[in-house]
């Protein structure tokens, strides 16, 4: 199994990757046994063939290299900003592992060379856009191959260089690739994994800090605690639900705020239910939990998937032996989970914007001030930073349509069903960082809103949490520019300072 904390330690931490003892012997096999086969003057896709639509033109043997090398370039037309470099090294260690398997006929010397790249830091320069999820990400594997033969551009020490110069600053020679090895290195759904499991990590730890800002708006709001009671959640059944409760509970230990009664904080309104965002909390909150949980098992099982063409399958008996074309390519298992992994991280932040509004609305804010200012209408207060939430909510909905369900077809029709996996990652990943801004607001407003009622007791982590916004933001006596609060508060969101307390829950 290759985790999604061993991929996040490879592409963010740097853990140098390493193949298991195995690997050299499964790979040289497929090798030979390629090498073989196109030799014996037999038709086998994309080593004596063309590709996709060109499947019928024969290739002699003589141009076995040529044909490879023009593949990697002839697919490396990707537009749009550079992948960032944690998805570019997650996409290396996916693609390792899967030629690893020995299904894929590359040579080990060509295999070591990708993996000595990413251990060195060489990052190929990757586009975003030019993947539709089906022959596999074919545009984005081969701009992350070029420096493999000495083209492309990659990113080394910080610099952006072309790819013969970056490999030769490592220390690295470039290759002249043979029978197959264009077509392995570049066939396969990595991109797209790569996408789900670096924001599937990050996403984990965004999840228990909804759970400590939505404690504090909770808090600030002296909201009941009736809804917490573990009995609600047992009886329901969900794992992520019950998680999120207790996770709630747990933040607001000690709190002298939080189940407070009219009689005991000023402006306190007698009922005895809060709004769904505070109320349903554990149940939004843990859906999301949930779906990230089938979603980390899909991105999982991908992680060890061999998913180029055709596939190669050496026998112990030579006459079982095969190199078969079929599917393995097509993304739609990992499209289809990430479409469901917008839709929770676009939730999260959905229910986030209400708790942000309701701590700023006097009607519903239990006597708290008109947008937690003094002096409303000389001072706007938070009422803006609301509005930006909200156009982040909204920018998500777009976001959030299924990409899965947009196929098109290419290849002159030969390819006529597509997953447009990539985009569901991509989409995904601009989700996430949304909802880290606004996480980051409802967090500035929600800490307004505590200081607002002291002197007073907060809850165990609440308190915490609140510390570490004020090392950063002060409390906002009147107006005053805040994009730099916003920014501030998000990568307190996207940290791992806010995360560690978080966790505790």
């Amino acid at each position: 199994m290759f985790s999604i904390e061993e991929i996040e330690a490879i592409a963010v931490k740097r853990v140098p990757m390493n193949l298991d003892a195995g690997a050299e012997s499964r790979v040289t096999r497929a090798a030979d046994f390629v090498k073989e086969q196109a030799m014996s003057g037999r038709a086998v896709y994309g080593v004596t063939t063309g590709f996709g639509a060109n499947r019928d033109r024969v290739i002699r043997a003589a141009d076995a290299e040529v044909l490879q090398e023009r593949l990697i370039m002839s697919h490396a037309c990707g537009v749009g900003e550079p992948f960032p470099t944690e998805v570019v090294r997650a996409m290396m260690a996916l693609r390792i592992t899967a030629l690893s398997q020995g299904n894929s006929g590359i040579r080990w010397s060509t295999l070591n060379l990708l993996k000595d790249m990413l251990n060195a830091g060489v990052h190929p320069v990757i586009p975003r856009f030019g993947s539709v999820g089906a022959s596999g990400d074919l545009c984005p594997l081969a701009h992350m191959c070029l420096p493999v033969i000495g083209l492309g551009e990659a990113e080394y020490k910080g610099e952006v260089l072309s790819g013969a110069e970056a490999m030769a600053r490592a220390g690295l020679e470039p290759v002249r690739l043979t029978y197959k090895e264009g077509l392995a290195l570049l066939n396969g759904t990595q991109a797209m994994t790569a996408l789900g499991a670096t924001v599937a990590a990050r996403f984990r730890r965004i999840l228990d800090i909804a759970d400590l800002i939505g404690a504090m708006s909770l808090e600030a709001v002296a909201g009941r605690l009736d809804a917490l009671d573990p009995r609600i959640h047992e009886v329901r059944g969900r794992a992520g639900q019950k998680a999120s409760a207790a996770a709630v509970l747990t933040h607001l230990k000690g709190s002298k705020l939080a189940g407070a009664g009219p009689g005991e904080i000023e402006g306190k309104v007698e009922y005895v239910q809060d709004s769904y965002c505070l109320r349903c909390m554990p149940q939004i909150h843990g859906a999301s939990r949930d779906v990230l949980a089938h979603v980390w098992s899909v991105l999982e099982t991908e992680a060890m998937a061999v998913t180029d063409n055709p596939l190669v399958f050496v026998e112990e008996d030579p006459a079982l032996s095969a190199i078969l074309s079929g599917g393995n390519f097509h993304g739609q298992p990992v499209a289809m989970a990430l479409d469901y992994l917008k839709i929770a991280i676009a939730e999260l932040g959905n229910v986030s914007e209400r708790r942000s509004a309701k701590l700023t609305d006097k009607y519903f804010s239990e006597g708290l001030p008109a947008f937690l200012v003094s002096e409303p209408g000389l001072n706007s207060g938070f009422m803006i930073p609301q509005y930006v939430a909200a156009a982040l909510v909204s920018e998500n909905k777009h976001r959030a349509s299924a990409a899965s369900v947009d196929s098109i077809p290419t290849s002159a029709n030969m390819e006529d069903h597509v997953s447009m996996g990539t985009h569901a990652g991509v989409h995904a990943m601009e989700i996430l960082e949304n909802v880290e801004k606004i996480l980051g607001i409802e967090y500035l407003i929600a800490g307004q809103a505590l200081d607002l009622r002291a002197p007073t007791t907060y809850g165990q982590n609440t308190g915490r949490a609140l510390e570490l916004l004020r090392s950063v933001v002060p409390f906002m006596e009147h107006d005053r520019v805040l994009y730099p609060d916003i920014n501030a508060a998000a990568r307190l969101i996207a940290g791992p300072e806010l995360a560690a307390i978080a966790s505790e829950g």
